[in-house]
């Protein structure tokens, strides 16, 4: 099966060829002959009624310095191309959404990864909220008097924004924390949207799990652990990768939320795991599958494109 390939993305000079995970789609796609194009957010289009990209041909190669050529600029109609990758770093703002609406009126037909309707329905820190069996003590809220509330409750919590990535935003606030009224002022001033308050899970410390999920199956962990004074574990601001195995309570949460990612099309998913509980649900452009595969040997880009080429096959 010999498909094209179209890669809505962020500039590709700029990525990690060593942690990219889209960089790890695009090569293995690349080695089962599909033909590539990548094209940047800006460059899509709805034009007389067709969903069109500024797109160029691309070549990848696991080359320092030299991982890519891009040939010169083309205008493509991506419902004559057999897959898109929406691959895009978040914010989850309203060009991602209005991206979502123009690639989901060719999707199935051209087949769209993530599933854009159900990206824009499924938020990361809001589709959560279907398995609150899984989820610490949250709160999603506005009124001060709530989030106020919530703290006298709990007291050690995390504060972080609804549509927020990558750790940005990310606060600890802890029993008797003097700057708690200012973090309120700033995310009023700042952010139109409600809060996330959670309760402060102390197993942080031991590492917050990222597990991928390729349509519903668990393909693979890592352990990410925050550095010393550091509340958060993103990788990219100093938290340490180590290689994790799923226990029975990772599994379970699998099994319990698998099902609804595959049937929602939801084919490449991160979710986050602290302890017993899930924290997020990434559906947008889940990330850490190079890492995760050189600790256990695994292909889970290959995967992902098993379950792509299967579903392509599937509606042929």
């Amino acid at each position: 099966m010999s498909l094209v390939v179209a890669i809505q993305m962020d500039p590709i000079e700029n990525i990690d060829i060593d942690a990219d995970s889209t960089f790890a789609l695009a090569l293995e796609a690349q080695s089962r002959g599909h033909a590539l194009y990548y094209y940047l957010p800006r460059d899509l289009s709805f034009r007389h009624g067709r969903v069109v990209a500024r797109a160029r041909p691309l070549t990848v190669r696991r080359k320092k310095g030299d991982h890519h050529t891009s040939g010169a600029p083309e205008v493509i109609d991506l419902a004559l191309t057999d897959v898109v990758l929406m691959r895009q770093d978040p914010p989850f703002d309203m060009s991602y959404i209005t991206a979502t609406h123009f690639l989901e009126s060719i999707h199935p037909d051209t087949l769209v990864v993530n599933d854009p309707a159900a990206v824009r329905n499924a938020p990361e820190k809001i589709f959560i909220t279907r398995f609150k069996e899984l989820m610490p003590e949250t709160l999603i809220s506005s009124n001060r008097a709530e989030i106020e509330a919530f703290r006298a409750e709990h007291r050690d919590i995390i504060l972080k924004p609804l549509y927020g990535n990558g750790g940005a935003g990310v606060f600890h606030v802890r029993p008797g924390d003097e700057n708690f009224n200012a973090l309120l002022e700033m995310f009023t001033e700042f952010y139109k949207e409600p809060l996330v308050v959670q309760r402060y899970l102390p197993e942080i410390r031991q590492g917050d799990k990222r597990i991928i999920l390729v349509d519903g199956q668990p393909a693979g962990a890592l352990n990410r652990v925050p550095a010393q004074g550091e509340a958060r574990s993103n990788l990219h601001v100093g938290g340490a990768a180590e290689a994790v195995a799923l226990t029975r309570r990772d599994r379970e949460i699998c099994e319990a939320i698998g099902p609804a990612l595959s049937r929602r099309g939801l084919i490449f998913a991160g979710i986050d795991v602290i302890g017993d509980y899930i924290t997020e649900i990434n559906v947008t452009s889940p990330t850490g599958i190079q890492e995760i595969d050189r600790f256990n040997g695994t292909n889970i880009a290959g995967m992902i494109w098993d379950a792509i080429e299967a579903r392509r096959a599937g509606s042929a």
